[in-house]
């Protein structure tokens, strides 16, 4: 895009492909790198990828460009889109929750984000991770000043960056560095899927859906996934597609997005699964499978140290493309909706982050034994920090946000959302499978994730 802000209405992207780069850069992350792939080994392999797929195909698509069209109508932030195009303000109410979302998000995003920085910069410094990896994770993050201090390295240099505006360097990195960390993907894939002791097990499981696996809990995983991965139903489309221009064609740029992000998912599972069988690994090492499993790689090849360094160098700018784009979310917000200004929206946004990442990265260590509970039907759970806030964010507000935004065009007007999705008919009409996805299919879905995880269906 220009040198312009982004916050400004007269900032358009320099291109549709850096456009496409970007929004694919806020959409591939973590979420598919870091989450897809414990979840997938988690969720009974096979079947996870079957679901998440069918999922992928249902749900991806038509609310990329929904939301992407709101924001384009508009121009402004997302409480603003949703008032404006619902001609009530009670509607911004769904800004908010996008931007509640967000913050959530951020407040753990923050924190892996500096782990990724750090296993970066260890590889490039010795690429010593000692004897057990695994050990040297949880030494690393149950500490308690150095995951701090890569998280909020990342937090200021996020917001010290934004403070001047998303100019085209954002666009550039990405056009460099997403293709980068895919062709590095590959290469790992190939490797842990070739050399790894039981890594033909791992493929099957992986590949081979086992129905006996399936369950509610599978699904409403898969359906998460999708909303936090993709980056549906808090508002980070609609904030990206105010600084469209009229000429792009929403329905290709939503698939492109919508396909980018489900095949970096899939590859990411193909190097991380098939190294996890080799090495035996617990299925329930979860956030930490990642680490372990490409630090145990990297060490067995040959030149690892050089391609671990490129890999989580490559990995480093994916989150940081991701991050840009969510604190962009709130921090709109808080300069258009309420009037604070981008400089001190930004500063607010960092202390009050601060504070948040502080009690996550805590939470692995010191706060280990600090519990939040969680009603479900007939008890009480109690989650760790990280946890309630993952679940609180991608099991209720996620799921709630992405509900209210598939029937909103009821409300803003199909005609109206038919002119914007497709320039006035330039690139075709709304079918009666459109309104099927967003009034029927994807409302279902939302339901079974928020019925699921209250224990009301199991």
């Amino acid at each position: 895009m220009s040198d312009t802000p982004l916050n400004s209405g007269q900032a358009e992207w320099g291109s549709r492909f850096g456009y496409l780069m970007v929004a694919a850069g806020a959409s591939i992350g973590l979420g598919n790198i870091w989450k897809f792939p414990y979840l997938a080994y988690r969720g009974g392999g096979g079947i996870f990828m079957l679901v998440y797929i069918i999922i992928i195909l249902l749900l991806a698509k038509p609310m990329v460009e929904l939301e992407t069209a709101i924001g384009r109508h508009t121009q402004s932030d997302c409480v603003t889109a949703f008032a404006e195009c619902g001609k009530k303000k009670a509607w911004g109410l769904l800004g908010w929750i996008g931007n509640l979302a967000t913050i959530m998000i951020c407040a753990y995003y923050f924190v892996v984000g500096g782990w990724v920085i750090k296993y970066a910069v260890n590889f490039i410094v010795s690429g010593d991770f000692g004897s057990d990896p695994w050990q040297y994770f949880t030494d690393f993050t149950s500490s308690t000043v150095e995951p701090l201090v890569w998280a909020l390295g990342l937090l200021a240099f996020t917001i010290i960056f934004l403070f001047f505006g998303i100019t085209n360097i954002v666009e550039k990195m990405a056009k460099v560095m997403l293709p980068a960390l895919f062709c590095l993907l590959i290469i790992c894939g190939v490797y842990a899927c070739t050399s790894a002791e039981g890594a033909m097990e791992g493929l099957k499981y992986y590949l081979m859906p086992d129905f006996s696996n399936f369950s509610v809990k599978v699904a409403a995983d898969a359906v998460t996934q999708c909303l936090f991965s993709v980056g549906i139903g808090w508002s980070l489309f609609v904030t990206l597609g105010a600084n469209l221009p009229k000429k792009n064609n929403l329905r290709s740029d939503a698939i492109f997005v919508s396909f980018a992000d489900t095949v970096a998912a899939i590859v990411a599972g193909f190097v991380i699964i098939p190294a996890a069988f080799g090495a035996g690994v617990d299925v329930q090492k979860g956030p930490s499978l990642i680490f372990g499993v490409l630090t145990d790689i990297f060490g067995n090849l040959p030149g690892g140290r050089i391609i671990g360094a490129f890999f989580f160098t490559a990995l480093i700018f994916a989150v940081i493309s991701s991050l840009f784009s969510f604190v962009e979310i709130t921090a709109r917000t808080f300069e258009i909706n309420l009037g604070w200004g981008r400089k001190k929206g930004l500063v607010l946004y960092g202390i009050g982050m601060a504070v948040l990442n502080i009690l996550v990265s805590l939470g692995f260590g010191v706060m280990s034994d600090v519990q939040i509970p969680w009603a479900y039907v007939g008890s009480v759970e109690y989650y760790g920090l990280y946890d309630w806030f993952d679940c609180f964010s991608g099991y209720v507000l996620l799921p709630l946000g992405c509900l209210l935004t598939a029937i909103f065009p009821w409300f803003w007007g199909w005609d109206n959302y038919e002119k914007e999705v497709t320039n006035d008919g330039k690139f075709g009409k709304i079918s009666k499978w459109d309104k099927i996805e967003l009034t029927v299919i994807v409302p279902f879905f939302m339901l079974v994730v928020l019925l699921n995880v209250f224990g009301v269906i199991k």
